[in-house]
């Protein structure tokens, strides 16, 4: 794992466990504490096997303390923070364009209604309105926040709303659109 890229999730783990040892359910309630799910993909059932491919390589180690129900509590290994810190670094400098599903529809217009298209797009506007507002209010009731946490919140609306933007613009842009070419609408030339 020294070579290779860290996934989101081995990322996440790792630099949660470089703050602190933490055994599973710890990381599990700190994920939802913290809204991290709103940002990245790590499922409650990938924890333990995402810290046994970190500690396969080096990158975390785990300890069990002693009592019988003592859970495995995991720490970075010095390794661990050599890649933590590369690897965060990484993702800040990196640029990588996201890919959303949206694109696809978008490359399928002429197959569809356009007035279905326009009415999809117009709901997909509807629920990025909700989550705007619902990730607001999840940002505001975590008040105050660590300035590193409020970037994270900011940038996630912030893309939510030029989301929106985009959508508005699209939605009345299409609509407004002269049709080419009779059938054009349909896929039919």
């Amino acid at each position: 794992m020294n070579e290779k890229k860290l996934t989101d999730a081995e990322l996440l783990l790792l630099g949660l466990v470089a703050e602190m040892p933490r055994h599973g359910y710890q990381l599990e309630q700190v994920i939802e504490q913290r809204g991290m799910r709103e940002w990245t993909q790590i499922g409650f059932s990938s924890i333990y096997f995402v810290l046994g491919r970190l500690e396969k390589g080096g990158l975390v180690a785990a300890k069990k303390p002693k009592g019988a129900k003592a859970r495995k509590v995991f720490s970075a290994t010095s390794f661990g923070y050599q890649a933590l810190a590369a690897q965060s670094l990484m993702a800040l400098e990196g640029g990588s364009p996201a890919y959303s599903s949206v694109l696809l529809g978008m490359a399928h217009w002429p197959m569809l209604e356009k007035g279905a298209a326009i009415a999809a797009l117009r709901t997909r506007g509807k629920r990025l309105e909700a989550e705007i507002v619902r990730l607001e209010n999840i940002q505001f009731e975590q008040l105050p926040l660590p300035e590193f946490v409020e970037a994270l919140f900011d940038y996630s609306l912030s893309q939510l709303k030029a989301d929106l933007a985009w959508v508005h613009r699209t939605a009345d842009y299409m609509e407004c659109k002269p049709e080419l070419f009779e059938g054009e609408e349909n896929g039919k030339n």
